[in-house]
């Protein structure tokens, strides 16, 4: 008997999309999943039939049993040129897809490559001492299924990376001292704070917000807050009558739980959100999109692959969660030594990476470096890919 059981001929995709696209199931056993419009369209589009041979990876396996730490990006990059293309790859069949079957580490991938066009399926090894049963997800990314993108990258970044429309965290409340005077709070210790704490018990602490400017128009696109930490919100502050008779003012405390660096006075704090650490799949943007990269989080002036940037374009413009864009190095200006004239010529631009966008607001967003050949740097393009 083979060791390996296939599936019972699975909707190609519908374990897949319930993965990555927040497939969550109800006490009653529905399913909601939210598809966007551009994934119905290609899923509707190309149906079971697969991909051509020619989209395949060169060295595309035919086999592939799936690791602990895998993302679907990996994978779709293991058989597809394009690894954004997923959806044609397991063709989605949408009237199946509320009973999912979700991939996890220890389950095989088979690549069928027949009529010209290549599917994937499902299979997993023959245990003879626990009989395994498809599973239905019940919260957004299960800790032994795969995520869509390396979610440890990112994941600090959903809730913690902000874009504010103006300067409003200068009226927050905000740090005014520490304790015995220390330069520096660190984990554990308190702090001590003016303002109105009366919206929460949970506090995220942000150091002085910066603007982030249009490399082309050079408009303020939003105010970027830097994530500093998070703090429970201990005792209220109060005014009272002193010995001497004059008014004093006693500030709220604050415990502080979670540092990504230590906290400074004058550091301001917001109600902490709740977490969204709901998955997505990466996808390509249905039409044109091309703009320019604003910084690179932090204080680096370069980013690498795996580091967060800036872009100047949002909700607006029609970006979404989940949007795989190309990224461009300028071309530069060089003489032409060759022309007696020596003509300045600008060389053309050069493709040389990807990146994911992950947190979207109405006029920035930002996204992750997944590849990238040389360092990507303020005013560098991006495009659709």
């Amino acid at each position: 008997m083979s060791r390996f059981q296939r599936l019972p001929s699975p909707p190609p995709a519908a374990w897949l999309v319930a993965l990555t696209l927040g497939v969550g199931a109800t006490a009653a056993g529905a399913v909601d999943y939210p598809i966007t419009p551009g994934q119905r369209s290609t899923a509707q589009q190309v149906a079971q039939s697969g991909v051509p041979l020619s989209e395949l990876a060169p060295n595309a396996p035919d086999s592939y049993t799936i690791k602990r730490g895998d993302t679907l990006w990996d994978i779709s990059k293991l058989f597809l040129k394009s690894p954004w293309r997923w959806p044609e790859l397991w063709g989605m069949n949408l009237d199946q897809i509320r009973n999912p079957h979700l991939i996890y580490p220890g389950q095989i991938l088979y690549l069928d490559k027949t009529g010209g066009r290549a599917r994937l399926s499902l299979a997993r090894p023959i245990d003879t001492t626990d009989k395994l049963s498809p599973r239905v997800r019940a919260e957004s990314l299960p800790s032994d299924a795969i995520a869509s993108v390396p979610m440890h990258l990112i994941g600090p970044f959903l809730n913690d990376a902000i874009v504010l429309d103006s300067n409003s965290l200068a009226n927050a409340p905000r740090v005014v001292a520490t304790q015995e005077g220390r330069v520096l709070v660190s984990k554990g210790e308190t702090a001590y704070v003016r303002g109105d704490m009366s919206a929460a018990r949970s506090w995220q602490i942000f150091r002085e917000p910066r603007p982030l400017v249009d490399p082309l128009t050079r408009e303020v696109l939003g105010f970027e807050a830097r994530y500093v930490g998070a703090a429970d919100f201990v005792r209220p502050g109060e005014t009272r009558v002193g010995p001497d008779g004059r008014q004093e003012i006693v500030p709220s405390t604050i415990n502080i739980t979670a540092l990504r660096e230590e906290v400074n006075i004058d550091d301001r704090l917001a109600p902490m959100p709740s977490r969204d650490f709901e998955a997505f799949a990466p996808h390509s943007p249905t039409g044109p999109m091309a703009g320019r990269i604003i910084s690179v989080y932090g204080d680096s002036l370069n980013a690498g692959q795996n580091q967060i940037v800036s872009i100047n374009k949002g909700a607006r413009d029609g970006i979404e969660r989940g949007h795989v864009m190309a990224v461009w190095r300028a071309g530069t200006s060089r003489v032409d030594t060759t022309d007696p004239s020596r003509p300045v010529i600008r060389l053309p631009d050069e493709r040389h990476g990807l990146m994911f966008v992950f947190r979207v607001f109405e006029r920035v967003s930002y996204a992750l470096i997944l590849q990238v050949q040389d360092p990507v740097k303020a005013g560098d393009i991006f495009t659709q890919p």
